[in-house]
């Protein structure tokens, strides 16, 4: 029996989904079953059973994967330890993110990791906050980048950069011949947010309600590509990350605002397991990050090297796999 077919038993158990172990293994789904037949066989009865709800283990199955859990995770210790001592960082990385760091914060940083160590695999997952902090606690991502970190005992935080909260308007609005705005001014205004348990939406909520001003949203989101659009098409203005926009500002599809009382920032911070041992190649990449954040790209160059990022991460060749695991 091979180790990697107990890693590949032991993501289907705890992602419930045989697409998915697949995606993190780097193998096709086909190649998942014949791994799981290939146990059902060897041990002649049956592991897993499918239903509606997903993927379960059955008894047999259960205590297979109670096993192969740990010894899955002792023999990635003792490839981590060996690989430190060679030359070359190796191997692949789960990151767990939310949209707007995903797709608009760390595609330069994916594109400065990815030239430095080639033979490194990324696989990037676009998740919700809290589902972040569950999948690190689980094992099932290694490192996670989140806004306003919680602060949890098994949870390790790093500071990773600020990102400044601007308005944004269609370039129709009567707020859109300013480029600074007090908030006090927003008092009336629509709004459209993200949905209220994400943290960057509480924070905007704070801000308001500091000012005295009370929001009335029209339109509840979880992620930041659609709340432009809502925005594009005269739903109401929004509280967002500055960096998130410069695509839509810069093509005068929408207008950003700055706030006199500003600037108002968005922490972000890289997260991982409290006692977990992190693999050389999930070190160098916390390194790229924090290394590379001490020098944000705002610059003009910062800005085209984030468009060039983005084509890169995402394009034919790139060593990046995005997920998507949010509604």
């Amino acid at each position: 029996m091979h180790i990697e077919t107990l890693k590949v038993f032991c993501d289907i158990i705890e992602s419930g989904s045989f697409s998915y172990a697949a995606s993190q293994n780097f193998v096709t789904q086909s190649a998942v079953s014949q791994q799981v037949r290939s146990l059902e066989e060897k041990y002649d009865c049956r592991l897993i059973e499918r239903g509606r709800a997903g993927v379960k283990p059955t008894a047999a199955g259960q205590i297979l994967y109670a096993s192969s859990k740990e010894i899955v995770r002792k023999f990635m210790e003792l490839e981590n330890r060996l690989r430190e001592l060679g030359s070359v960082i190796a191997g692949s990385i789960r990151v767990g993110t939310v949209y707007s760091v995903g797709l608009h914060e760390l595609p330069p940083y994916l594109t400065e990791f990815l030239r430095n160590y080639p033979s490194v695999n990324v696989h990037l997952e676009y998740l919700r906050a809290n589902k972040v902090y569950e999948d690190l606690l689980e094992g099932k991502i290694d490192l996670g980048v989140v806004a306003y970190p919680a602060k949890r005992s098994q949870i390790v935080t790093i500071p990773f950069r600020h990102d400044e909260l601007v308005l944004i308007v269609p370039p129709d609005h009567a707020l859109a011949k300013h480029n600074r705005v007090s908030v006090g001014q927003l008092n009336g205004q629509n709004f459209v947010g993200y949905e209220r348990d994400i943290s960057t939406r509480k924070a905007s909520d704070r801000i308001l309600r500091d000012y005295g001003v009370r929001p009335h949203y029209t339109m509840e989101f979880d992620n930041i590509e659609t709340i432009k659009r809502a925005v594009e098409i005269g739903l109401g203005c929004a509280i967002v990350p500055k960096l998130t926009v410069e695509n839509e500002t810069t093509r005068g599809s929408l207008k950003t605002i700055e706030f006199q009382e500003g600037p108002f920032t968005r922490p972000l911070a890289i997260v991982h397991k409290r006692g977990r041992e992190l693999s050389p190649a999930a070190r160098k990449f916390v390194d790229v990050l924090t290394a590379s954040a001490q020098n944000q790209p705002s610059t003009r160059a910062g800005r085209q090297e984030r468009a060039s990022g983005e084509g890169k991460a995402s394009g034919e060749g790139a060593r990046v796999e995005h997920a998507e695991k949010s509604v």
